[in-house]
């Protein structure tokens, strides 16, 4: 009997798009159900009752939420399959560590440029390079690869060039880019961009 999978996502939710790189990285079969965030459906309700927040991934009728955490519940589940995580218990802690780093100062620092304005903004750009500058290549690819979708608005939302300030991150990206799992997997950034401007009408930002 194969395996029931689905995923409770939003097309351009970075942490939802974490999930979907892991599984084609592993190249599993699933069900992908779009949430709408402004009204969740009961299932997604019922499978995150504490957070009630994407993504959810539901492995034959049990819920597994938060994208790191889905992860690495992948990696250990299919093991007979190309590893995501290192073997090494003091890489895979150090894997985490920058993943969970990742998680907290990058997306905070995102918020602080949108959808702020003014000195605000410029302290969240500032923010925002500080922790790009910090990357360190050798943490699971797959905790930072999808930020890359939400570049293009911070770049256009706070005037100034990520290329220009993290040369070798953006050369890291374009490679990413180049391997199937990411490319089909990532949100398109102008989408992004797009649903950001959408936002910010819904919410009355000027």
């Amino acid at each position: 009997m194969a395996d029931e999978v689905i995923l409770l996502d939003a097309y351009a939710s970075v942490f939802g798009m974490r999930v979907r790189v892991a599984l084609a990285e592993k190249g599993i079969k699933y069900e992908y159900r779009e949430e709408d965030l402004r009204n969740k459906s009961q299932r997604l309700l019922k499978m995150n009752p504490v957070r009630k927040k994407i993504p959810v991934f539901i492995h034959n009728g049990k819920p597994v939420c938060e994208s790191l955490v889905i992860v690495h519940y992948i990696d250990e589940v299919w093991k007979d399959k190309a590893p995501l995580l290192p073997s090494d218990p003091y890489q895979r802690a150090q894997a985490r560590f920058w993943a969970d780093f990742i998680d907290k100062k990058l997306y905070d620092a995102i918020r602080k440029i949108w959808p702020a304005k003014g000195e605000e903004q410029e302290a969240g750009k500032k923010e925002f390079i500080e922790v790009l500058k910090i990357w360190v290549p050798a943490f699971l690819d797959i905790a930072l690869i999808t930020f890359y979708s939400c570049f293009h608005a911070c770049e256009t939302l706070g005037n100034f060039s990520i290329e220009a300030e993290c040369p070798k991150l953006i050369s890291w990206a374009k490679r990413c880019l180049q391997k199937e799992s990411v490319s089909k997997s990532l949100a398109d950034p102008k989408k992004v961009y797009e649903n950001l401007l959408e936002m910010e009408k819904r919410l009355g930002v000027e």
